[in-house]
Parts: structure tokens; sequence; C-alpha cells
């Protein structure tokens, strides 16, 4: 009885781990063989819908690459000047009429001609004007014209395009197609002016072989909804309609770009679904069923090669178990005294097993640990750093943007005298930022960009302001982060003082108090209420999750740099103006020793 009662002793260590391993290798090997064609269908299944998600993504690139074209033919189409003309015309039936007309028509015509997919172009007027890619079209009344879905729908969608489902067009008398269409209205900035309807008629083919070309296993396939549950392509559409198939579109319609199952009549379908910009879904079905391969072969396979791994790994085991056990021991002694903080041990193993590089491996983690202490240190300035970098790069493109526009605005009229004094502002605004990669420069060349600023934005919006700059001279040579002033004056401009209906006045002066450069941006234009203020100076306070808020860089590069201390400070009044100052320290010029 006493031999029961007492646990099974093995004089060798390596004769337990043997027997360990063997039993955890049998172990494993036997819930392999159970489960590894499970496993192995999930993984057939997973890469099949992986590929089916690849396929429907592409899919939607071209669709949406396709519409997008034709959009930019409607745009093309809508800006032709003889159009416009055209649609200028209180009578578009007499002789001028006609000759705009058929210049039109052949401009469409081109463009009919140069693609295959495009069925038809045709332009509708408020005043009357219908022309299209034909000259002689045998158009329906105009009545019935803009009485269609495409005309008053793209009426309704102030200026934006319209796009229908596939449906059969009846434009011209005894002709009907199946297309898709793209309609959209000539934009006109004139109050009560005349307008009209541009309409773009695709091939349905077209749409039919994107589609068609998608194999998704022996029964899959793909289909297209509009933003209402139409159908804009389906390959049984005509089942469809008669009932004698169905999709479950109320739940396509709700669903997000994802995979989802559904069950219909016993079988599985597996539904990816991916939206495109402007509405449509792309749904690619397939069935379950088609995923799953050969699961018995998959099973036969797992088994044999679990098999030889499980004898494999029991000989592997039983060396291991012998060579493992006295390096083992001494590793552990070792690390017993890195847990009580000696961190100038070494261990000393010879040979080339796996232990002896544990142990050199070991010998170069504690090393390491040494040195990531140090570094840690050092990747925190360097962080510090790379954030007040990538803050003045969020500025830098804000500004860029605002001046481009103003010299694109001012070249499109015409003034080039003013072009060339906005572009030369501009390239030497463009030198003062760049500062040579210097983070801190003088306040006299902050002041010159600033200068060459104002003078872009004066320009651009005809003399709406005026400026003054009062900075006392002692402090011109201190050092200030670069591009601290110009989004200042940027706000100044765009809120303060842009909708003034008087010309508006901004000032900017600096000065030295105690130890420390006070700044200030006046302006004397709209202000803000208390409420408005308030949110102003919690916006300068908190992270807009990647949005480039001007004044919260601003305020936030400051602070990283010379500490909470310092940073914006506003105060504003509704109809009297906004004031921002900008306190920093006073940090003095760099002298360089030239002597030898």
């Amino acid at each position: 009885m006493r031999i029961w009662q007492r646990p099974i002793q093995f004089k060798s260590i390596h004769t337990k781990i043997a027997l360990a391993f063997s039993c955890l290798i049998l172990c494993t090997t036997i819930i392999l063989s159970y489960s590894a064609y499970r496993l192995s269908t999930v993984a057939v299944t997973d890469t099949s819908l992986e590929y089916t998600k690849q396929l429907i993504e592409q899919v939607n690139k071209n669709i949406q690459t396709y519409i997008g074209n034709m959009e930019s033919i409607s745009a093309l189409s809508l800006s032709n000047a003889d159009l416009k003309r055209y649609l200028a015309l209180n009578n578009p039936k007499g002789t001028e009429g006609v000759q705009l007309a058929s210049q039109i028509s052949s401009y469409f015509h081109a463009i009919v001609a140069s693609r295959n997919d495009i069925a038809s172009i045709v332009f509708a007027g408020s005043n009357g004007a219908v022309v299209s890619e034909r000259m002689d079209a045998n158009f329906k009344s105009y009545a019935e014209l803009i009485a269609q879905e495409w005309y008053s729908k793209a009426s309704k969608v102030n200026g934006d395009v319209a796009i229908s489902p596939s449906h059969v067009q009846h434009l011209y008398k005894d002709e009907y197609k199946w297309v898709v269409s793209i309609s959209k209205q000539m934009p006109n900035p004139l109050p009560g002016a005349a307008s009209g309807v541009l309409l773009v008629d695709l091939n349905y083919n077209v749409i039919n072989d994107l589609c068609n070309q998608i194999q998704l296993g022996q029964r899959g396939y793909v289909f297209i909804l509009d933003q209402a549950g139409d159908l804009i392509y389906h390959p049984q559409q005509q089942l469809i309609y008669s009932g004698l198939k169905s999709e479950d579109i109320p739940t396509l319609l709700q669903a997000k770009d994802s995979t989802f199952h559904t069950q219909e009549k016993e079988q599985s379908k597996i539904y990816t679904v991916r939206t495109t910009k402007f509405g449509w879904k792309i749904v690619g079905v397939t069935y379950a069923g088609d995923l799953s391969g050969n699961k018995k072969g998959m099973q036969l396979t797992s088994a044999m090669w679990g098999g030889i791994s499980l004898i494999i790994a029991l000989a592997i085991s039983i060396l291991l178990s012998v060579t493992l056990t006295k390096p083992i021991k001494q590793l552990e002694v070792h690390m017993k005294q890195v847990e009580k903080g000696n961190f100038d041990i070494r261990v000393d193993v010879e040979g080339a097993n796996e232990i002896s590089k544990l142990s050199r491996t070991f010998n170069l983690m504690i090393s390491k640990i040494k040195e990531l202490m140090n570094q840690t240190l050092k990747d925190q300035e360097v962080k510090r750093i790379s954030e007040l970098k990538a803050l003045q790069a969020q500025i830098q493109p804000h500004f860029l943007y605002n001046t481009l526009d103003s010299i694109i605005w001012m070249a499109e009229m015409g003034k080039v005298d003013e072009v060339v004094t906005m572009t030369s502002a501009l390239s030497k605004l463009l030198r003062s930022s760049i500062s040579k990669g210097e983070e801190l420069i003088p306040i006299a060349v902050e002041l010159e960009h600033i200068q060459n600023y104002l003078t872009i934005q004066n320009i651009r919006y005809r003399n709406k302001f005026t400026y003054e700059v009062e900075v006392e001279s002692d402090i011109l040579s201190c050092r200030i982060l670069k591009i601290i002033l110009q989004p200042l004056v940027e706000n100044a401009i765009y809120h303060g003082m842009k909708h003034l209906p008087e010309r508006g006045h901004i000032r900017i002066t600096g000065r030295r108090i105690e130890g420390d450069i006070e700044l200030k941006v006046m302006d004397n234009g709209v202000g803000m209420g208390e409420e408005k203020l308030k949110m102003l100076m919690l916006k300068t306070r908190q992270t807009e999750s990647g949005k480039g808020f001007g004044l919260h860089n601003v305020n936030h590069r400051i602070q990283l740099y010379f500490g909470e201390l310092y940073g914006l400070q506003f105060e504003s009044e509704l109809e009297e103006g906004t004031t921002v100052t900008v306190r920093i320290p006073a940090i003095p010029p760099i002298h360089f020793d030239n002597e030898n």
C-alpha cells in the first residue's frame, strides 16, 4: 500500500523532462488530429473571403473611377462657352440659336465619338433650348423631356451630380435604350437667370462587363444597389423583377462596409458589401459550400503530418532533456541575482547550443538594460523636438494654401502687376520661414515674415485693412519660434475684419516685461462675446484629433518649447475687436566668436 501512497520518483531530471515533453506532445497531437480539418477549413474560407473582399474592393474602385470620369465629362461639357451663350438666348430657335446648337452638337458628338461607353449627351435649358450630340435629333416634346426624372432630380440637388439606377431611357421618338444616367444642373451665379441640365447616358453594357468578369466561386456573383435600394446591376435582374429570385435588400441598405452571413433555403450565403463615395453599394455574394474545399483530404493530411511530427518531437525531447539540465540550473542562479538588482553579473557557459546562446543573450540583455535606461532620457528629448517640428509642419501648409488661393484669384482677374508683387512677397516669406532649418529666429526676421504676409493679404482684400508694427528696437535681436505671428494675423483678417463694412486696422506691438517679451496682435474687427471667447481659449488647450487648428498649434508649440507659463492670451469685445497676447521668455541672440 505504501508504494501507491508515494509518487513515482525518477533519479534524473532529464527523464522527467523527456516524460513531460512526451505527454505534452502526445496530447497536442491528439488535439491537432481532431481539429486539423476544422482549422484548415476555416483557413481556406478566410482566404477565399479575403480574396472576395479584394475583388469587391477592386470593382468599387473601378466603378468610382468610371463614374468620376463621367462627372468630369459633365463638368467639361457644362463649361463650354457656346453652351452658356445658347442658354442665355431668349429665342434659342432663332438664327443665332440654330448656329450655336450646331456648334454645341458637334462638340457633344466629338465627346461621344471618342468614348464607346457613352450612349448620348443631351442638354435641356429652361429657355426651351434642347441640344444633343445628334445634329437632327428627333426629340420628344420639350415638356416631356423636362418632366423626366433626370431633369427634375438634377434641379433638386443644387449643382451636385444626380445618378440614376439602370433604366430604359426614352429621349428620342421610337428609341429605347437601357442606360445609367448622370445629370447635373449648370451652375448659375445670377439669380433669376436661365438654367439648364446636362444629361450623360452611360451604356449599361460597360457596368455589366465590369461585374461579369468577377468570378466568386462556382455560383457567386456581384450586384450593385443605389441609395434607395434600386438595382443598378444584377446578373439575374429579370428574375429579381419577376419575383423568382430575391436579395435581402433592406439588410444590405443598413449594412456598413463589412461581410456577413445569411441563411436561405438550407444554404448559407455570404454578403461582402462596399459603399462608393456617391452612395452605391457594391455587393459580392458567395456560397459557403463553395469555400469549404476537400475537408476529408485536409484531415488525413493533417493527421499524417501530426504523426510524423510526434515521432520526431519525442526523439528530440529525449536528447534535449539530457543537455538542458545543468546549464539551465546555472542560468537560474544568475537570474536570481539579477532579480535582486545586480546588473553587473555575467554568465559564463561554454558551447554552441541553445542554452549557451541563451546565456550570451542573457549577458547582452543585462548590458542593454543599462543602455536603455540612459537612452530613455535621450528619446524623450528627441520626441519633444519631433513634436515641435510636426506642429510647425501643420502651420506651414495652412499659410501656403491661403496665399496661393490669393495669387490664383488675382491671376484669374488679370492683375499681372499685383500677381508679381504677391509672388515676390511670397518668395521672400517662404525664404524667411525656412530660416536654414533653425527653430529659433530673431524677432526682426519674424516681423519681416509677417510684413510680407500682410502685403499679400492687403492686396488680396483690396486694401480692406491697414496695419502698423510698433516693436521696441531692443528686442528685435531676441529670438522667437518661427511662424508664431502669422496664424494670429490670419485669424484677425479672416474672423475679425473680413466681414467689416468699413476698413479695418491691425496693430502689432512688442515690448520687454521684466525677463519676458510680450507681443500683441490687435484688430478693430467684429470681436466676440464672452461665451465664444471661452470656447476659443478652451480649444487652444485641447488636441483636436489632427485637425491642425492654427491657434492650438501656436499655443502648443510655445508651451512645448518654453513651458506651461508661456503661451497665448485673448481679450475681445463684440464690435470692439480682439487682442491676442503672445508671452515668451527673452532669449538673447547667438554671438559667434570669430577670434582664432
